[in-house]
């Protein structure tokens, strides 16, 4: 029997993911489907719209995605403490933006409660919900959920929309949370969708050099502000919020240089000296580039080096994490 996706999770070794999901029946996410010629491009905005809507609700943030035809991704860092440091009754807001609300808490909400019992049983109900709204799974289940019945809707069609379950990769220290990050933005150039990250719409690349999610607005009418992506903070990171620990220029920089490469009428190879991340990271030049074209295809459950891969085997009561030799030379 296939695991849980939370017993898959472990936040004491990391607190960012690689998260897949992939339609089935050969169903279009986005794009045009030369069989039935339906343009679907705008889904697009729909899961755009729908991960900006869920990460402000949840403590959980963003810090690359694509949009692809069949397919997105998203790599996302949990942020449990900002969960246990919400209000019960912020709690409550959140969770109901996403689901109606229970009786009993109803009732402790406006004080007609009569006993110290319901009060308690009121309030594990809510350090239930403050769990869940800290917790990848029910992300991807509002997520994926959402989008499955307005296709369906669409479509005019029932049945799955999604291929199983969605697939999660750790990623157990800041090499893999790069290279992830690239391979991950990088996306519509290997897929020929875009000719460089600057026109890779529907990506959070594209979102941050244009400071814009789409060429439309978000929609959501929230209660409480819409979080932007998870931001760049540099190098000197020290007292700083959380973030990623690198420079967005040199980043920026990095990534477009890699984009040009990989395009199939492009040759070349990328010098580690001429790149600041590559040089702090210890990356050669042809690892970046192999990482950027297979990352989500050569390594899997978790990423980094053999050390934390151990430990990230033992919190998951496994022997060992496979693709263990291949990443023992790279991530070191």
């Amino acid at each position: 029997m296939t695991p849980a996706r939370r017993s898959q999770i472990s936040l004491i070794d990391t607190c960012y993911y690689h998260l897949t999901s992939r339609c089935i029946r050969r169903a279009y996410l986005c794009g045009r489907d030369e069989y039935s010629n339906r343009n679907y491009e705008h889904r697009r905005q729909w899961l755009v719209d729908r991960i900006r809507f869920l990460t402000s609700v949840f403590a959980i943030d963003v810090a690359a995605y694509a949009v692809m035809s069949n397919h997105y991704h998203l790599v996302v860092h949990v942020n449990e403490p900002e969960a246990q440091g919400w209000t019960n009754e912020e709690v409550c807001q959140r969770w109901l933006q996403l689901y109606t609300n229970h009786p009993l808490v109803e009732r402790w909400q406006t004080g007609a409660t009569i006993s110290a019992a319901e009060n308690e049983a009121a309030l594990a109900i809510i350090d239930e919900w403050r769990d869940r709204l800290s917790d990848i799974s029910w992300l991807m289940r509002c997520l994926n959920e959402y989008i499955a019945r307005k296709a369906n809707k669409e479509d005019n069609c029932q049945g799955r929309f999604w291929e199983g379950r969605f697939k999660s990769q750790a990623l157990l220290d800041e090499k893999a949370l790069l290279a992830c990050m690239a391979y991950v933005e990088l996306n519509p150039i290997r897929a020929k969708m875009a000719s460089s990250v600057q026109d890779s719409e529907y990506t959070s690349a594209y979102e941050r050099a244009h400071n814009k999610a789409s060429k439309q607005d978000n929609p959501d009418d929230l209660p409480f502000k819409v979080k932007p992506l998870l931001g760049f903070i540099g190098y000197e990171h020290q007292g700083q919020p959380c973030g990623i620990a690198f420079s967005l220029l040199d980043y920026f920089e990095l990534i477009e240089e890699t984009g040009k490469i990989i395009r199939e009428d492009k040759r070349g190879y990328i010098d580690e000296k001429q790149f600041p991340i590559l040089q702090q990271l210890g990356f050669s030049g042809d690892d970046w580039l192999g990482l950027a074209q297979h990352f989500g295809k050569k390594y899997h459950r978790a990423v980094g080096s053999l050390a934390e891969l151990t430990r990230f085997a033992a919190h998951m009561k496994k022997k060992w994490i496979g693709g263990q030799r291949q990443q023992a030379c790279i991530f070191h």
